[in-house]
């Protein structure tokens, strides 16, 4: 018996001190500290020329955002402070800041290549990258979040630097307190600081001729990397040093900050010189293998692509004629294809991009600089194509565009091909427009391609206010788009009570329309009916804070409030409020 005793309790020494090992070794490998502390005591080094050291701190990352930080929570609006944060946010940088500044600098995103890609090898040897992220009065946490998903996410073998080009900004948090974080936590990314402002293109050359990695890797300013997504681009570019390689460029909602895939596309371009996205014909993706091999492309997008830096050097770099912003992609992809080179996307590298619905910012004198660009563009590498160009802006026929002498000089030196050539030989699916199809083909600017299939319905009834027992309707026909939501006595032979609620977060009333809101800088905002666009956002809806027995609040993560009737008597507008345990924001979906 005592040999027995002895034994139990050797066993369970032994138990014992495995577990503490084991919990020891599990503390060691967790995530670090996130960086958002100024003070903090991470140091990243960076295997460039000026490197001694590569002591490194890496996150350890997870294939799903299953456990990330509920997004949908981080974006509550607690009080008026908080919805002036968010409120400047939106005028300032065109995207939820608030989210974005309770985000981690550091985060996992969802793994979204094709299974094929994760089992894709690559040679050894590949060429090292300097990582160029211009910036222009830019949001400080998406600033780092692009530079730490770069870290993070990039073998450190094959990342020889990482540059940082500040157009002149001149917002204060961007000074001599960005100059003192990436001092004390990532003192190998090199600042360069732009003394009088450049424009994105101009910034593009500084950072490119400062830079002494093998291939140059474009970056905007905020984005986050996926995994393994620079050994593609490397790849391709060791290939042939005339290959322009192209991650799929994923979406970062700017409501949410929820990353999410795209589908696999190429770019072209409409008449009125700006860039689009085009479909890729079925009858070429007809197995998985499709998925994953280079798509040739017409153009690219413009801020995110790899070149063989000597090669970049060769071919012009950016026309230093661009003004600010706009039309510098067109420009490079009409070169780099009509001069011997090619545009290659690579679907398994991907970057995640905030798609703003606007430019924050303008261009000094209020000049259109996006007209500008286009007019050099189509004079010195559309021929005489360019009359589509007036067809579609007749009123640019006689702007000014500055000289393109020295761009004509290049075009010859490098013995580039017509235009002629590049639609017959790289875009032939490109329409002409004419005078009778003229209407057909849009000016301005073609939103990112992302294919929606019809979102599968979880469940329908009426959406009941739990205080008074009635039922939210429209205020006009359930047909009426911009229609106000109200309370009204609950009809069961009424189906235009009856609401649709649709995978993941959305509800439609009556098959019809989804609810949305009307966003107020001012004042209170107030939910509405509108077109399903079953992109998230303002449309996203989620159940949330049930109480007892009682109904549940329901949040609009891209708002920040909660869905509230403020009087319980039929006739009362709904509206978005604070959320908070007051029972005017509490409803139930009854079947």
């Amino acid at each position: 018996m005592k040999l027995h005793r002895m034994y139990f309790c050797y066993g369970s020494l032994l138990t014992s001190t495995v577990w503490i090992f084991l919990l020891i070794l599990y503390w060691n490998i967790q995530e670090p500290a996130s960086p958002r502390d100024l003070n903090s005591n991470s140091v990243l080094k960076l295997p460039g020329i000026k490197a001694k050291k590569r002591t490194v701190h890496r996150q350890s990352l997870v294939k799903n955002d299953s456990v990330f930080p509920d997004l949908e929570l981080l974006g509550l609006v607690n009080n008026p402070e908080e919805q002036k944060q968010r409120d400047e946010g939106y005028s300032r940088y065109g995207f939820n800041l608030l989210i974005s500044d309770r985000l981690s600098y550091r985060r996992n995103i969802p793994d979204v290549r094709h299974k094929l890609c994760q089992s894709k090898s690559y040679p050894t040897d590949l060429p090292r990258a300097s990582v160029i992220v211009c910036f222009y009065n830019e949001a400080v946490s998406v600033l780092l979040r692009t530079v730490y998903s770069v870290i993070d996410r990039t073998p450190l073998h094959l990342l020889h630097e990482i540059i940082l080009v500040d157009d002149f900004s001149d917002y204060e948090n961007l000074g001599s307190s960005l100059t003192e974080y990436l001092s004390a936590n990532l003192p190998d990314v090199r600042l360069i600081r732009a003394k009088e402002r450049q424009g994105l293109i101009r910034a593009r050359i500084l950072g490119a001729d400062n830079a002494v990695g093998e291939v140059l890797v474009f970056l905007d300013s905020h984005c986050e990397v996926n995994r393994g997504w620079l050994e593609p681009l490397l790849s391709h570019v060791k290939a042939d040093r005339r290959n322009v390689a192209i991650p799929i460029i994923d979406i970062i909602n700017q409501d949410t900050f929820r990353y999410e895939s795209s589908p696999l596309v190429k770019g072209g371009f409409n008449w009125g010189l700006f860039y689009r996205w085009d479909a890729i014909p079925e009858s070429s993706l007809k197995n998985n293998e499709d998925f994953v091999r280079p798509v040739k492309t017409p153009t690219m997008a413009g801020g995110l692509f790899a070149i063989d830096r000597l090669y970049f050097i060769k071919m012009g770099k950016y026309d230093p004629g661009l003004e600010i912003w706009g039309g510098e992609n067109l420009e490079i992809s009409f070169r780099i294809w009509q001069c011997g080179g090619q545009l290659h996307i690579l679907p398994c590298s991907r970057v995640g991009h905030v798609f703003r619905k606007r430019r924050p910012y303008g261009s000094p004198g209020g000049v259109d600089s996006i007209v500008q660009n286009s007019l050099r563009v189509v004079h010195a590498w559309m021929d005489e194509y360019k009359e589509y160009y007036f067809m579609i802006r007749p009123d640019a026929r006689n702007m000014s565009y500055g000289d393109i002498t020295e761009r004509i000089a290049l075009r010859r030196r490098l013995n580039c091909k017509s235009f002629k050539w590049y639609l017959e030989n790289v875009y032939p699916e490109q329409n002409l427009p004419s005078k009778d199809n003229l209407a057909a083909f849009p000016k301005g600017f073609i939103a990112h391609a992302k294919k929606f299939k019809s979102p599968r319905t979880v469940r329908t009834g009426r959406l009941v206010h739990w205080n008074s027992r009635l039922c939210v309707v429209a205020d006009g026909k359930v047909y009426e788009k911009q229609s106000l939501l109200k309370l009204s006595p609950c009809s069961e032979a009424n189906v235009d009570q009856v609401w649709h609620e649709l995978e993941p977060s959305y509800l439609q009333l009556a098959g019809m329309l989804c609810l949305d809101f009307e966003d107020a800088r001012e004042g209170r905002s107030y939910p509405r009916l509108r077109k399903c666009h079953y992109s998230g956002g303002s449309q996203e809806w989620k159940w949330t804070h049930k109480t007892s027995e009682r109904g549940y609040t329901l949040l609009n993560p891209a708002s920040g409030k909660c869905l509230s009737a403020n009087h319980s008597k039929a006739g009362t507008y709904l509206s978005l409020e604070f959320c908070n345990q007051n029972s005017n924001l509490l409803f139930e979906m009854i079947s």
